[in-house]
């Protein structure tokens, strides 16, 4: 059982900057990733795989996801994951928004964060050849101050680097940022960025609930932000 110790940070956040995780916490991009998936499959001559199997392995990039998949019926050489990446990726970029909509509240939370005069920032494992496309066909794009992705920096969450960078740029300390996320990897980089977090219970963290990763506070649905906010 999870031991859950006190948050770090106690609502409400001053979050002069508030960064916020993609798949899972702005946008429910579970479809369209799993369709992919079963298209790579199929090319591969592999059984497809229902959609909660795939949902629980988002979140580590789409290499990873791939490589997990492809584990579902035999460990794949990293030869094997290479190749199966590529037709992922050709699948994937051709289908990127089918299904794939910001979860309920978003738009008008980021909406109102930015009229309180917030900085906002987007910091995703995705690779950035998918996330600017997907913020700008769902009109999330311009909302941000920073996007950082998977591959923009040497490390990704849940090391701390893409939050201290963040802070670098922005001129904000961490204290005075805020991370919400999904997952152990965020809630494990705002540990290690000294940065306050807060989880969605909606997201991508497989079965387990995310208050046993710890975060200084959860919340049910996006808008619920707007209520931890100093």
């Amino acid at each position: 059982m999870a031991v859950l110790m006190k948050p770090r940070f106690q609502p409400p956040f001053t979050a002069k900057a508030v960064v916020i995780d993609l798949d899972g916490t702005l946008i429910d991009t579970a479809g369209d990733l799993a369709a992919a998936a079963n298209r790579m499959l199929q090319e591969l001559g592999r059984p497809t795989v229902e959609l909660p199997i795939i949902r629980g392995f988002i979140g580590n990039g789409v290499k990873e996801l791939v490589r997990r998949t492809l584990r579902l019926t035999e460990e794949p050489s990293d030869d094997m994951v290479n190749e199966a990446f590529a037709i992922y990726m050709a699948h994937y970029k051709n289908h990127l928004h089918d299904t794939s909509r910001p979860y309920p509240g978003v738009q008008e939370t980021v909406e109102a964060l930015r009229r309180e005069g917030r900085v906002l920032g987007c910091i995703t494992n995705k690779r950035d050849e998918l996330t600017q496309p997907l913020l700008k066909a769902l009109g999330l794009h311009h909302y941000f101050q920073i996007i950082l992705s998977g591959d923009t920096l040497p490390k990704r969450k849940p090391d701390p680097m893409p939050l201290l960078h963040a802070s670098h740029v922005l001129g904000i300390a961490a204290e005075d940022m805020l991370l919400v996320g999904d997952s152990r990897n965020d809630t494990e980089a705002a540990f290690g960025a000294g940065v306050p977090v807060v989880c969605v219970t909606y997201g991508y963290n497989g079965d387990q609930d995310v208050r046993e990763l710890n975060p200084d506070a959860v919340i049910d649905e996006f808008a619920d932000l707007s209520n931890l906010l100093a």
